[in-house]
């Protein structure tokens, strides 16, 4: 690939792609650079039958994202190679259940661990991604919501819920914050999404929850099953996800494995 790993890089910063995403896409690139180098139909198509004889499939296509992404960028799209197709489960895995969520909020809270219970509480109330938490600032608070524009210039509206609002703005009273982003690290800078991911399986670890399901999209999981058990408008619940496609929303309409089971128990006496 003649293009360097920096120009890539700077040109998915322009396209306003989430730091993991960039991460992730800049580890395809390179991969494919190491491994084939020269752009071409044949060594694509190499690179694609590599990757599913090695990844799984959603790993496989996030990987031809990514080599999509560079060839836009490239002016090749008439080589963009097809994803694979998924086989979807009829069941959500790995979703944390409303018990474990509150008792989760529950121990930081009488831990008074106020900053991880506001991380939680946020991801989960507000159905935001980890990389959308990230950019809430004390003024969104104070007007009780964050607007969010994509490469499309689509503007997406993350609501704070009034009870939400009211808790954090007793914590910012208290800890003397009027301004800037709502979640710092140590050294009072934005904190990372990696930052985040890796304290939440300490607190799982600590709490005894299931650290698989204890993961930053898995609140944003719970925003949306609960949301649509109180309010049945899935458009509604697209539009507050920031889904491109209401056929996205759609896995919310499934059950756990564990809810199906309990389903099962219940029901099947026969």
């Amino acid at each position: 690939m003649k293009t360097s790993k920096e120009d890539f890089v700077a040109y998915l910063k322009q396209k306003n792609l989430a730091e993991n995403t960039i991460r992730a896409y800049q580890m395809a690139y390179q991969q494919y650079e190491e491994n084939y180098g020269r752009v071409s139909r044949g060594n694509l198509l190499k690179y694609k039958d590599f990757l599913m004889g090695q990844y799984k499939p959603k790993t496989v296509n996030l990987r031809l994202r990514a080599i999509n992404c560079y060839l836009e960028y490239e002016g090749k799209e008439q080589w963009k190679l097809s994803l694979v197709k998924i086989q979807q489960k009829t069941y959500l895995e790995n979703v944390i259940s409303d018990a474990d969520y509150f008792y989760l909020k529950n121990c930081l809270r009488q831990d008074k661990e106020w900053f991880w219970y506001f991380v939680v509480h946020y991801l989960a109330a507000t159905g935001a991604r980890v990389s959308e938490l990230v950019q809430i600032k004390a003024e969104h608070v104070q007007v009780g919501y964050l607007d969010l524009y994509s490469k499309g210039g689509k503007m997406r509206r993350i609501y704070i819920p009034e009870r939400l609002r009211n808790e954090t703005l007793q914590w910012l009273e208290n800890t003397g914050q009027k301004s800037g982003f709502l979640f710092l690290n140590k050294k009072g800078r934005q904190i990372s999404t990696r930052g985040i991911y890796g304290q939440l399986k300490y607190y799982a670890k600590k709490y005894g929850i299931p650290e698989e399901v204890v993961y930053p999209h898995s609140f944003r999981h719970r925003f949306a099953k609960n949301f649509l058990e109180k309010y049945q408008d899935i458009a509604l619940l697209a539009d507050l996800m920031g889904h491109e496609s209401i056929e996205t929303t759609r896995i919310y309409l499934r059950k756990t494995s564990m809810e199906q089971k309990s389903i099962v128990d219940r029901v099947v006496d026969w």
